[in-house]
């Protein structure tokens, strides 16, 4: 498949996909979703046993492009729903791929790239990269993210960033347990490499078992929570509070927020 939103190469059993819109942040666009998808679709087909992903130029994936934001904001119900389903789709695909997932977060993963990082079994960060979930500075919310988060570093500290929209450091990400190790930029690649040279020198079957078996444990209760965060992620679309956060954003003012 020829992919415009991003490249896939694959080889010795390492299948790596990079976000390539440098130019927009690496910014989730509706083609980068069903690309991501079909990439996925296609390493599973194929004979990789580790997939990495990461972002080209200075960001990993700024979250969801500001078009689309302008989309949205006058979109229906109906339209929304189908939108955040594909989300939902995109992020769980990356949660429960069958093989390991390594995340190269060379710089900033904010938002939905934050949560494309964070669903990575090993999630490698760059000292001067930044992470965080902002959607509340605009008037949207971290619905589909927080099923997720919330697992991953407690409700505590999933409450603290998903209320706040504050944006942390490699540093504290490490130490919340947001990430799985700070390297340094210029070794990304490398430590990827060895981390996934561990992983293919293990039995593979026993890798997708246990895999598996990890994803299973609460597999009804996700399931279950995506369907609501889904349907929370479509209504507050439709909010006053929404189209004022997105226009502000564009607009580079600060929000006057009504409230509904």
């Amino acid at each position: 498949m020829t992919y415009s939103t991003l490249k896939l190469e694959q080889q010795n059993q390492i299948a790596t996909v990079t976000l390539t819109r440098p130019e927009k942040r690496n910014a989730i666009s509706s083609q980068m979703i069903q690309e991501l998808m079909a990439a996925f679709d296609e390493v599973e087909n194929g004979t990789a046993r580790v997939v990495i992903i990461t972002g080209s130029g200075k960001s990993f994936c700024a979250g969801m492009d500001l078009d689309g934001l302008r989309t949205i904001a006058s979109q229906s119900l109906d339209e929304n729903m189908a939108d955040s389903r594909a989300m939902a789709r995109m992020f769980y695909r990356i949660y429960e791929f069958p093989n390991p997932v390594i995340a190269l977060v060379n710089g900033a993963a904010i938002a939905g790239g934050c949560g494309i990082a964070t669903l990575a079994d090993f999630t490698l960060a760059a000292p001067e990269a930044k992470l965080g979930y902002s959607e509340v500075r605009i008037g949207f919310i971290p619905a589909l993210v927080s099923v997720f988060l919330r697992r991953q570093i407690g409700e505590k500290r999933a409450t603290d960033l998903l209320l706040t929209g504050r944006i942390v450091d490699a540093a504290e990400a490490l130490r919340i347990g947001l990430i799985t190790e700070v390297v340094p930029a210029e070794r990304l690649l490398e430590r990827a490499h060895e981390i996934a040279a561990q992983l293919i020198a293990a039995s593979p079957t026993s890798i997708l078992r246990t895999k598996r078996l990890l994803r299973r444990f609460n597999e009804a209760e996700i399931r279950a929570e995506i369907e609501l965060a889904t349907r929370e992620n479509a209504e507050i679309r439709a909010t006053a509070d929404f189209r004022e956060g997105v226009a502000s954003f564009l607009e580079k003012r600060d929000p006057k927020w009504s409230g509904q």
